[in-house]
Order: structure tokens, then C-alpha cells, then sequence
């Protein structure tokens, strides 16, 4: 049986680091935190994604929280995904609580209450910096895997948006893009064989009950102008910590398409936008997508597709993707097989598809000589958790049940007030909050359709006497018609020349 002290030795050894880092808490071996054995995650790792999951109640908010708050403390900003609505507290430091004191005594780590600078932010009619993106932007592609198109109507889609070039015509929101598919097999319908090929009508039908479906989840709200600037996201205030960008979720639980639409767009514009960092000793931006499995669940296999790719390239970016979920088989291996840092809270073995959803989980984590992975899986206290990062040089640390650290700010929501107080404050909530509707396709088109109209009814209107008279008088009697015709007249010459001899 390992002693204390030979424990103490393989996590000083296995956690230590060169570079910053941030202290998740202390070791435990046999149900006990061993003091100073404190278990640190390299801020030069921590693009390489991770995991918060674990069985309700289990503290994964809190886990996020204590994430967050040192990563804002190190100049790292953050964007996190509250859909449960408890993460606003951050912004308020803790009033502290003789519990904390005493947990914070067992890790060995002074307990300082603090609060930190937030940014309140909205996709719906909820008050904050409003986020919102235009249909060019998103581009043919991304729309069509966001709509899960056939590929009939993913070319469509790139006509669209060809034609949409060619002429000027600015797609800023849906009802812009609706109005070009029905252009397209309505009033323009010649012009778009002539130019681009004919154009299906039961596939422009099919795309647009797809875009009414998004419509119905509040996609009208995220489509439009101002476009949000993802600069804003990696803000640092005066005093030299990051800002935590909490994006409230809380009425959009029920709209996964939604969700899974603006986070496909936000990942696409931070990976098309933001430099290459290379072997960076910090990431540039953190984001924490909390509820994971609405992402997942929903997602179209093209979607999916998709989201992976952008999983293993954003790194590079220097942006860390950190997913936050009950069970770990919510998120696609080809995805959990990207992420570094994992912190596996308790799981609950009610059914014995629990059972064997733990025993995968187990495997999921390197093999230690010190505990048994699956009975510590069900063991674990609220505060506790599974943790398994990657040292600076990328390899897998020891795994170890960890006492983790309390939340230095307020672990609860912020009053009205308090909210109404720093959306007030916000520069950006200023920056993003007019609705600027600028001439786009739809109105263009409009003008368009209603000029070809006028024109069709002043051809209507013209008097029909003039063809008439030139029919009547194209219409020629029997006899001019001989007396007209060559022959005749050919005849006629050849009798006065014979006369005049």
C-alpha cells in the first residue's frame, strides 16, 4: 500500500511545470486531500480543450466558475454559455463562508474572495450586448450545413449567393435570402436559367420551409446587422484581467438549433479571423459551452462534420473549447479524443446502462496504481472530481481524485439591479444595440419585381388599334396581290418591249 508520502512525490513530480499555471486543487488518496499536493494545469496547454462533466449536483458549475475566474485573473479572456442562468455571481466577489476556509485549509491554498469583469451577452430579446451575424457572412456552405441540405440544395444555395455577388445584392438577413430563392423560380426565374442553370421549384420550396423552421427557433433575432465583432470577445480590462463574456442562454433551452447555429458561426468567424499562434505559452481565448449535448444531439451528420474539423484546427488559433456535460459519451469521440484537460465529477450508477457507461468513462482515463477508476467514478463528493490534464509537453498527467479549490466570487446570480447595472456600464451594449436594416437584397428586389410589374401593365394598357390597322392593311385583296406579284410585272415588261419594236 503507497504511503502519503510516495503519493505526495508521484503528483509534485507529474503536476510540476515551468511555465504559468493555474491550481485546481489538491490530491486526495483514500478519501483524503493530501495538503500541498496541489494539481496544476500549464496555461500553455490549455488550447488543447477539455471536459467538465459529471452527474447533477456534482459541482461541474462550480468547476467552470473556478476555471474561469483564474483564467480572467491571468489576462485570459472568456466566453462562457450560461443556459442554466448561475453564472452571472462571477461579477460579485463571495461573501466567504467558514466551509470554504476549512476546504481551502485542507489544499493548502489561501482563499481570497474576489469579483471579476464581466460582459452580459444576448442572442434573444434578453437585455445585454446584442450578438448578431449576416447571411454573407455565414456563407453557402456553413448555411447549408446549419439547414442540413442535400446536395441539390447546397448547389442552390452557392447559385444564390453567385448571384447575389454578381448584382450587388447585400444578404444581411433571412428574409433577404428568402426573397432571392423566390426571385429565382418566380420574376427572375429567365434570368437565372439564362445566367446559372434552371432552378428547381420543389427545391427552393424545401430550403425555405428548412429557413422557416429556423425562424420559429429565433434565428430572425441572430441574423442581421451590426455584426458582432469577435475581437470584443479577448478584451482585458484596466486592472490587467480578462474579461468573462457570459453569453445568457436561459430562454433559448428549448431552440437547440439556435444554440448550435450561432456556435458553429462564432467558431467559424474566430477560425477565419483571429492569427496563427503557434507553440504559444497561453491561449488567447477560452470558451466554455455549458449543456454540451445540445449541440451534439442535434447536430446533422454534415454538422458534426464540421464542428470536429473546427475542434481540431482552432486550436492553433490559440483558442481553448471546453465542454460541459453530465455524461462523456454526450460528446462525439471523435471530439473527446481532442480534449487535454478532462474533469470527471461523479456519475451515478442507478441502471446498468449507468454501469457501463461508467466503465467506458474509466477507460477514458490513464490507469492508476493508486486508485480504481470506477469505484472512484461513483465515490466522489460534491467538489470532487476525476482530473487528468497535459504537462507542457503534451503528455497525459497522473490522474488524481482532486479536492477541488472554491470559487473566489459569488456562487449564485446577480439581483436585477446588479444586472441593470453592468449592461448600463457597457461600452458594448451601446456599440451593438441599434438594429440597422440598410437596403439589401429584399428591398432591391422588391423595387425590381415592382418596376417589371409597371412595365407588364403599361404594356397591358396600350391601345390595340395600331396592330389591328396593320393587320388589316397587310391583308391584301386577291387581285393586288396578282397585280403585285413579279410574274405579273415581268409579263407586263415583256409586252411593251415587243410594242415599242
Amino acid at each position: 500500500m503507497a504511503t502519503k508520502e510516495e503519493f505526495f512525490e508521484h503528483i509534485e513530480s507529474g503536476y510540476a511545470t515551468k511555465g504559468d499555471f493555474i491550481v485546481m486543487g489538491a490530491a486526495m488518496l483514500d478519501g483524503e486531500a493530501i495538503t500541498d499536493a496541489h494539481v496544476k494545469v500549464p496555461l500553455k496547454t490549455l488550447n488543447r480543450h477539455g471536459l467538465i462533466a459529471g452527474a447533477t449536483g456534482t459541482g461541474k458549475t462550480k468547476t467552470l466558475q473556478v476555471l474561469a475566474e483564474n483564467l480572467s485573473d491571468k489576462g485570459i479572456p472568456v466566453l462562457l454559455m450560461d443556459l442554466k442562468g448561475d453564472l452571472s455571481g462571477i461579477a460579485q466577489p463571495s461573501p466567504g463562508h467558514p466551509k470554504i476556509d476549512e476546504r481551502h485549509a485542507k489544499i493548502g491554498l489561501p482563499f481570497e474572495a474576489k469579483a471579476f469583469p464581466v460582459e452580459i451577452l444576448s442572442l434573444s430579446e434578453q437585455d445585454g450586448v446584442k450578438l448578431r451575424a449576416t447571411v454573407s457572412e455565414f456563407g453557402p456552405v456553413l448555411l447549408s450545413r446549419i439547414l442540413d441540405l442535400t446536395e441539390t440544395q447546397e448547389g442552390i444555395v452557392a447559385v444564390v449567393f453567385k448571384y447575389c455577388d454578381d448584382n450587388k445584392l447585400p444578404l444581411l438577413d433571412l428574409k433577404d435570402f428568402k426573397k432571392v430563392l423566390q426571385y429565382a423560380t418566380g420574376t427572375g426565374k429567365a434570368e437565372f436559367t439564362k445566367h446559372y442553370g434552371r432552378i428547381s421549384t420543389s427545391s427552393t420550396g424545401s430550403i425555405l420551409r428548412k429557413i422557416i423552421e429556423l425562424e420559429q427557433q429565433g434565428a430572425d433575432l441572430f441574423f442581421g446587422e451590426k455584426s458582432f465583432d469577435v475581437d470584443d470577445l479577448t478584451r482585458v480590462d484596466e486592472n490587467g484581467k480578462g474579461y468573462i463574456n457570459i453569453l445568457r442562454l436561459t430562454d433559448i433551452q428549448d431552440r437547440p438549433k439556435l444554440f448550435s447555429t450561432f456556435m458553429l458561426s462564432l467558431l467559424a468567424e474566430i477560425y477565419s479571423t483571429f492569427p496563427e499562434q503557434g507553440d504559444s505559452d497561453r491561449p488567447e481565448l477560452i470558451l466554455f459551452i455549458d449543456e454540451a449535448h445540445l449541440i451534439f444531439n442535434e447536430a446533422s451528420k454534415a454538422l458534426l462534420d464540421q464542428i470536429e474539423s473546427i475542434v481540431k484546427l482552432i486550436r492553433s488559433k490559440g483558442i481553448g473549447l471546453y465542454f460541459v456535460t453530465q455524461n462523456p459519451a454526450d460528446v462525439p469521440n471523435a471530439v473527446l479524443s481532442q480534449l487535454g484537460l478532462k474533469v470527471q465529477h461523479a456519475l451515478r450508477a442507478f441502471t446498468a446502462r449507468d454501469r457501463k457507461a461508467i466503465k467506458l468513462t474509466a477507460e477514458n482515463y490513464p490507469i492508476s496504481e493508486y486508485y480504481d477508476t470506477k469505484e472512484v467514478l461513483t465515490s466522489l463528493g460534491i467538489g470532487e472530481a476525476l482530473v487528468s490534464a497535459l504537462d507542457e509537453k503534451g503528455r497525459p498527467t497522473p490522474l488524481a481524485a482532486t479536492l477541488l479549490r472554491a470559487p473566489m466570487s459569488r456562487m449564485d446570480v446577480l439581483t436585477d439591479s446588479e444586472l441593470k447595472s453592468i449592461i448600463k456600464r457597457s461600452d458594448l451594449v451601446k456599440k451593438y444595440g441599434e438594429v440597422i436594416d440598410r437596403e439589401s437584397a429584399y428591398e432591391i428586389l422588391n423595387e425590381k419585381i415592382e418596376k417589371a410589374e409597371v412595365e407588364a401593365e403599361k404594356e397591358k394598357a396600350k391601345p390595340k388599334t395600331t396592330s389591328r390597322r396593320r393587320s388589316t392593311s397587310t391583308r391584301q385583296n386577291p387581285v393586288i396581290k396578282v397585280l403585285t406579284s413579279a410574274t405579273f410585272i415581268r409579263g407586263v415588261l415583256g409586252v411593251l418591249k415587243k410594242v415599242m419594236r
